[in-house]
């Protein structure tokens, strides 16, 4: 019997009291389906997969589309969704709680908020304000889905501002603003990984793994990390293989579909689970 949307929230809420689970990015039904198949226990979306899909470049979507696309993934599966919310679809806090209330309206177990502006001038939000922010996804949680789990993103790795220290400060903030799990894509060594995990505790912590990693889901469960997402990297490494056949046609070459998938296997598979 598929689980209540309560139930799915408090597996969620779970998985991250203990051990390390691996939480993969599907950016359509059709790979959120395929991903349960293969027994994971939770999915999250992945803002640039997503985007991709649609035509567009990553944080370039309506919230609208974005909602649309939540409510799509969470009523695929019967899996806890974590929502990739980028920073909240608000140009302050009273609309990043407006955002957020409509994000939990979806269904998803959780979400996450970033602090990252999308002005190249200045790629993250002030301290003061990114607070500010996620404590307004907080009070909007709380008024309408409070078991919904929040997760605060520090940004400054990706937008070419790696300084641990600064953005410790910011993980730490939003742990006290109310965020349940934090989140800094963009660390990568045992050192800074060990750090922020020490850092934030006991709240979970999860670790972006968008690359080949010298590391195991074992080795970061060692260093304390909760969990573990890949971001757009399932979303990319389909692509590049859509990329090597298609240059491989512009070519006039018909090389580029070895190591396919089987199309009977995959209407093996999705008829199975229809």
């Amino acid at each position: 019997m598929p689980l209540s949307l309560a139930e799915k929230r408090a597996a969620f809420r779970t998985l991250h009291e203990s051990g390390c689970f691996l939480l993969p990015n599907p950016w359509d039904v059709g790979s959120a389906r395929y991903l349960q198949g293969l027994g994971f226990k939770a999915l999250a979306t992945t803002s640039s997969g997503f985007a991709w899909s649609t035509g567009h470049a990553d944080n370039a979507v309506t919230r609208d589309a974005v909602l649309a696309h939540l409510r799509a993934v969470v009523s695929a599966t019967d899996l806890p969704v974590n929502a990739d919310f980028e920073n909240g679809f608000g140009k302050d806090a009273a609309g990043v709680a407006e955002s957020v209330t409509l994000a939990v309206q979806t269904g998803v177990a959780g979400l996450s908020i970033e602090d990252s502006t999308g002005d190249e001038a200045a790629p993250l939000f002030p301290l003061d304000v990114a607070v500010e922010r996620i404590a307004a996804a907080r009070r909007a949680i709380d008024a309408h889905g409070r078991d919904t789990l929040l997760i605060g993103r520090a940004e400054n790795f990706l937008v070419g501002q790696a300084d641990l220290d600064a953005t410790i400060k910011r993980l730490t903030a939003y742990a006290q603003a109310g965020a349940d799990c934090l989140y800094a894509p963009g660390i990568k060594t045992r050192e800074e990984i060990e750090a922020v995990v020490a850092a934030v505790a006991p709240k979970p912590v999860n670790v972006l793994v968008g690359a080949v990693s010298p590391f195991t889901l074992q080795d970061l469960a060692g260093m304390g990390v909760r969990r573990v997402s890949v971001g757009g990297a399932l979303a990319r490494a389909a692509w590049g293989g859509f990329q090597r056949a298609a240059n491989s046609l512009v070519e006039g070459r018909f090389d580029g579909f070895e190591g396919a998938a089987s199309g009977g296997e995959l209407n093996a598979f999705f008829s199975s689970r229809a």
